[in-house]
Protein backbone atom coordinates (compact mmCIF):
# COMPACT_ATOMS: atom_id res chain seq x y z
CA UNK A 1 0.00 0.00 0.00
CA UNK A 2 1.53 3.27 -0.83
CA UNK A 3 2.89 5.73 1.78
CA UNK A 4 3.72 2.50 4.34
CA UNK A 5 7.01 2.96 4.44
CA UNK A 6 8.67 6.28 6.01
CA UNK A 7 11.87 5.06 5.92
CA UNK A 8 15.30 6.29 4.30
CA UNK A 9 18.28 4.22 3.97
CA UNK A 10 16.96 1.95 6.54
CA UNK A 11 16.29 3.94 9.28
CA UNK A 12 13.04 5.03 10.71
CA UNK A 13 12.34 9.00 10.43
CA UNK A 14 11.67 9.90 13.89
CA UNK A 15 9.97 13.35 14.81
CA UNK A 16 11.13 14.39 18.43
CA UNK A 17 9.36 16.22 20.73
CA UNK A 18 10.34 19.95 21.15
CA UNK A 19 7.82 21.88 22.49
CA UNK A 20 5.21 21.49 25.44
CA UNK A 21 2.48 22.56 22.57
CA UNK A 22 3.19 19.98 20.84
CA UNK A 23 3.52 17.08 23.86
CA UNK A 24 0.28 18.53 24.87
CA UNK A 25 -1.18 17.72 21.49
CA UNK A 26 -0.10 14.56 21.35
CA UNK A 27 -0.70 13.52 24.94
CA UNK A 28 -4.00 13.36 24.44
CA UNK A 29 -5.30 9.24 24.42
CA UNK A 30 -7.27 9.43 21.39
CA UNK A 31 -4.76 11.18 19.29
CA UNK A 32 -2.32 8.89 20.77
CA UNK A 33 -3.93 5.37 19.65
CA UNK A 34 -4.49 7.21 15.78
CA UNK A 35 -1.12 7.62 15.34
CA UNK A 36 -0.39 4.23 16.21
CA UNK A 37 -2.92 2.71 14.26
CA UNK A 38 -1.83 4.86 11.25
CA UNK A 39 1.57 3.85 11.99
CA UNK A 40 1.32 0.25 12.16
CA UNK A 41 -1.75 -0.27 9.95
CA UNK A 42 -1.01 2.05 6.63
CA UNK A 43 -2.99 5.44 5.45
CA UNK A 44 -6.73 5.29 6.20
CA UNK A 45 -9.86 7.19 5.70
CA UNK A 46 -11.52 9.54 8.77
CA UNK A 47 -14.66 6.89 7.77
CA UNK A 48 -12.20 4.20 8.34
CA UNK A 49 -10.70 5.62 11.75
CA UNK A 50 -14.27 6.53 12.77
CA UNK A 51 -15.71 3.24 12.69
CA UNK A 52 -12.26 2.20 14.12
CA UNK A 53 -11.87 4.07 17.32
CA UNK A 54 -15.58 4.36 17.91
CA UNK A 55 -16.19 8.21 17.55
CA UNK A 56 -18.21 10.50 14.91
CA UNK A 57 -16.12 11.14 11.86
CA UNK A 58 -16.07 15.03 12.87
CA UNK A 59 -14.10 14.10 16.40
CA UNK A 60 -11.43 12.09 14.25
CA UNK A 61 -10.90 15.36 11.81
CA UNK A 62 -10.43 17.53 14.36
CA UNK A 63 -7.90 15.66 16.47
CA UNK A 64 -6.26 14.41 12.82
CA UNK A 65 -6.43 17.92 12.29
CA UNK A 66 -4.21 18.96 15.56
CA UNK A 67 -1.90 15.88 15.07
CA UNK A 68 -1.58 17.38 11.10
CA UNK A 69 -0.49 21.20 13.09
CA UNK A 70 2.35 19.72 15.21
CA UNK A 71 3.41 17.39 12.42
CA UNK A 72 2.67 14.17 13.34
CA UNK A 73 0.22 13.03 10.47
CA UNK A 74 -0.29 14.30 7.11
CA UNK A 75 -3.15 13.92 4.36
CA UNK A 76 -2.53 11.24 1.39
CA UNK A 77 -4.55 12.34 -1.33
CA UNK A 78 -3.40 10.77 -3.47
CA UNK A 79 -5.40 7.78 -2.06
CA UNK A 80 -8.24 9.24 -2.43
CA UNK A 81 -11.08 8.24 -4.81
CA UNK A 82 -12.90 11.64 -5.14
CA UNK A 83 -12.26 14.77 -3.61
CA UNK A 84 -14.41 14.37 -0.50
CA UNK A 85 -12.62 11.42 0.33
CA UNK A 86 -9.43 12.31 2.85
CA UNK A 87 -7.22 9.93 3.68
CA UNK A 88 -4.33 10.19 6.14
CA UNK A 89 -1.45 8.90 7.05
CA UNK A 90 1.49 9.17 9.90
CA UNK A 91 4.31 11.90 8.90
CA UNK A 92 6.69 9.81 11.00
CA UNK A 93 7.87 5.93 12.06
CA UNK A 94 8.49 6.69 15.71
CA UNK A 95 8.53 9.79 18.38
CA UNK A 96 11.28 10.49 20.31
CA UNK A 97 10.10 11.14 23.99
CA UNK A 98 13.12 11.43 25.92
CA UNK A 99 12.89 12.98 29.19
CA UNK A 100 13.38 17.07 29.48
CA UNK A 101 16.76 18.61 30.53
CA UNK A 102 17.03 18.84 33.54
CA UNK A 103 16.85 22.89 33.16
CA UNK A 104 14.04 22.98 30.90
CA UNK A 105 11.02 25.20 31.62
CA UNK A 106 8.28 23.49 34.07
CA UNK A 107 5.77 23.12 31.47
CA UNK A 108 8.14 21.46 29.08
CA UNK A 109 8.82 18.91 32.18
CA UNK A 110 4.97 18.29 32.93
CA UNK A 111 4.06 18.24 28.75
CA UNK A 112 6.72 15.41 28.73
CA UNK A 113 5.92 13.71 31.89
CA UNK A 114 1.89 13.62 30.46
CA UNK A 115 3.12 12.26 27.81
CA UNK A 116 5.02 9.63 29.14
CA UNK A 117 1.88 8.66 31.65
CA UNK A 118 -0.30 8.31 28.38
CA UNK A 119 2.57 6.19 26.73
CA UNK A 120 2.43 3.89 29.64
CA UNK A 121 -1.15 3.72 29.53
CA UNK A 122 -1.61 2.58 26.37
CA UNK A 123 0.92 -0.12 27.05
CA UNK A 124 -1.03 -1.31 29.54
CA UNK A 125 -3.84 -1.07 27.74
CA UNK A 126 -2.50 -3.12 24.52
CA UNK A 127 -0.84 -5.99 27.09
CA UNK A 128 -4.47 -6.13 29.03
CA UNK A 129 -5.54 -6.42 25.75
CA UNK A 130 -3.23 -9.26 24.16
CA UNK A 131 -4.01 -10.97 27.58
CA UNK A 132 -8.01 -11.16 26.60
CA UNK A 133 -7.78 -11.73 23.03
CA UNK A 134 -7.33 -15.33 22.02
CA UNK A 135 -4.59 -15.81 20.03
CA UNK A 136 -3.11 -18.88 17.79
CA UNK A 137 -1.67 -21.54 20.36
CA UNK A 138 2.20 -20.90 18.01
CA UNK A 139 2.09 -17.05 18.44
CA UNK A 140 0.78 -17.29 22.29
CA UNK A 141 3.82 -19.57 22.97
CA UNK A 142 6.18 -17.39 21.01
CA UNK A 143 5.55 -14.19 23.30
CA UNK A 144 7.00 -13.39 26.16
CA UNK A 145 6.64 -10.77 28.92
CA UNK A 146 8.50 -10.85 32.72
CA UNK A 147 11.30 -8.51 34.28
CA UNK A 148 14.70 -8.61 36.18
CA UNK A 149 15.80 -6.78 39.07
CA UNK A 150 19.85 -5.63 38.37
CA UNK A 151 21.92 -3.62 40.65
CA UNK A 152 23.43 -1.25 38.35
CA UNK A 153 24.89 2.37 38.42
CA UNK A 154 23.42 4.98 35.88
CA UNK A 155 26.45 3.99 33.87
CA UNK A 156 25.43 0.57 33.55
CA UNK A 157 21.97 0.91 33.30
CA UNK A 158 22.64 3.81 30.07
CA UNK A 159 24.71 0.52 28.41
CA UNK A 160 21.55 -1.88 29.14
CA UNK A 161 18.97 0.89 27.89
CA UNK A 162 21.42 1.06 24.63
CA UNK A 163 21.67 -2.81 24.09
CA UNK A 164 17.56 -3.36 24.95
CA UNK A 165 16.92 -0.68 22.23
CA UNK A 166 19.55 -1.92 19.58
CA UNK A 167 17.55 -5.37 19.94
CA UNK A 168 14.41 -3.92 19.46
CA UNK A 169 15.86 -1.85 16.18
CA UNK A 170 17.22 -5.21 14.69
CA UNK A 171 14.32 -6.86 14.95
CA UNK A 172 12.14 -3.99 13.30
CA UNK A 173 14.54 -3.73 10.62
CA UNK A 174 14.35 -7.56 10.20
CA UNK A 175 10.94 -7.34 10.04
CA UNK A 176 8.79 -7.68 6.35
CA UNK A 177 5.00 -6.27 6.49
CA UNK A 178 4.54 -8.27 3.66
CA UNK A 179 6.18 -11.90 4.10
CA UNK A 180 3.88 -14.88 4.63
CA UNK A 181 2.34 -15.28 8.33
CA UNK A 182 3.90 -11.82 9.32
CA UNK A 183 1.82 -9.55 11.94
CA UNK A 184 2.50 -6.87 14.13
CA UNK A 185 4.61 -7.06 16.96
CA UNK A 186 4.88 -4.73 19.34
CA UNK A 187 8.09 -5.16 21.32
CA UNK A 188 8.22 -2.80 24.37
CA UNK A 189 11.44 -2.33 26.66
CA UNK A 190 11.82 -0.01 29.80
CA UNK A 191 14.53 -0.22 31.79
CA UNK A 192 14.43 2.53 35.04
CA UNK A 193 15.69 2.87 38.39
CA UNK A 194 13.15 1.37 41.08
CA UNK A 195 11.62 4.40 42.87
Amino acid sequence: MSGMSNKTDGAPRVVALTSAKQMRALAHPLRMQVLGELRVGGPRTVGALAELFGEAPGTLSYHLGKLAEFGFVEEAPELAADRRERWWRSAHEATDISTPAADAPEAERNASAAVRHQVIDLYAALLHHAVDVAQPREWEDAATSGDTIAHLTAAQLAEASAELQAVAAKWRDRGDRAAAGAAPVQIIVHAFRRP
